[in-house]
């Protein structure tokens, strides 16, 4: 199924997060957002420079990522910086906030898009990989990226 069949329009990717954790569950999650940062979104303006997930009070909220200012916004504009809250169901948020605890794991955005008109972020929980292992990922990555090219050339 294509991106178009599924109403699907992505915003913007968190490619540090691929090369800095190993995923192991994905997650889709509404945000409660202002009419500004919907604005802002819609033209692309979002960073996810150091975004997590934070747990308070059985609540998710995303913290770290910026949503540029939208210059039209007049007096209703928004903070960049601020924690969204993420609408999870309340045993996504359970079972999340078990596994950070326990297993020493986190939370972080992988992709923000637009389904059917709604802005949903990603989240996976993730393991942060060593540094040995993120240069065996580059190593591999080099070496497949090798081969196909001789496939081609043949």
């Amino acid at each position: 199924m294509t991106a178009k069949e599924s109403g699907e329009k992505l915003v913007a990717q968190n490619k540090k997060a691929r090369h800095l954790y190993e995923f192991l569950e994905k997650y889709e999650a509404g945000m409660v957002l202002t009419g500004s940062e919907v604005k802002s979104l819609r033209a692309g303006r979002v960073s996810f420079k150091d975004g997590y997930v934070k747990f308070e009070n059985d609540e998710a909220y995303l913290v770290g990522v910026h949503i540029g200012v939208y210059e039209n916004a007049g007096y209703a504009g928004h903070e960049p910086e601020r924690k969204r809250k993420l609408l999870l169901h309340a045993a996504e948020i359970r079972t999340l906030r078990v596994k950070v605890e326990q297993k020493g794991l986190t939370v972080v955005p992988v992709r923000v898009y637009f389904k059917n008109g709604r802005a949903k972020t990603e989240i996976a929980l993730a393991r942060g990989k060593k540094v040995f292992d993120r240069r065996d990922d580059l190593k591999n990555r080099d070496l497949d990226r090798d081969a196909a090219r001789e496939l081609a050339r043949h």
